[in-house]
């Protein structure tokens, strides 16, 4: 069986859900947490899948565009309007509503290039090996609801 560990990170972010029959199709927001699992068959030099940090560093950039950002369905009427009025704050969604469903698995998306970009990079502060994995990415919209994207046969 394979280390794992698991970071997480929290990110203030809206969205709207446009296709959505009760409230949530109105701007509203969420404290998510983001919970990033990477696995490993064996320890590294250091008895570690991998230091937190490079977790952190790999995806923090990536977080900081949606925090504090409103996430919509590009085909939402009010998208050009909010677009308009709040650029870059304006996360557009390509024809589909972001639900939390959905942001899981672009989330997961994003990590899984970004880590491999850095495990690639050379001259790293904390060191990656290329056989470590990404298992999954959960994101919780409350505290009692969570959504989660994996890829591939790393299920638990």
């Amino acid at each position: 069986m394979p280390y794992r560990i698991c970071k997480t990170i929290d990110i203030e972010n809206g969205h709207m859900l446009s296709k959505h029959p009760d409230k949530c199709r109105f701007p509203h927001g969420h404290t998510r947490k983001v919970e990033f699992v990477v696995e490993a068959d064996e320890l590294d030099d250091n008895e570690m899948v991998c230091d937190f940090k490079v977790i952190k560093e790999s995806i923090e950039d990536y977080l900081e565009t949606l925090d504090h950002a409103i996430c919509m369905n590009t085909d939402d009427p009010a998208y050009a309007d909010f677009k308009e009025r709040y650029g870059d704050r304006v996360i557009g969604f390509a024809s589909q509503d972001p639900t939390t469903e959905v942001m899981a698995k672009v989330i997961h998306d994003a990590f899984n290039e970004r880590l491999t970009g850095y495990a690639d990079s050379e001259g790293g502060r904390y060191p990656l090996r290329n056989s470590v994995r990404v298992v999954r990415v959960r994101v919780w919209e409350t505290a009692t609801s969570w959504a989660e994207y994996s890829q591939g046969d790393n299920h638990d």
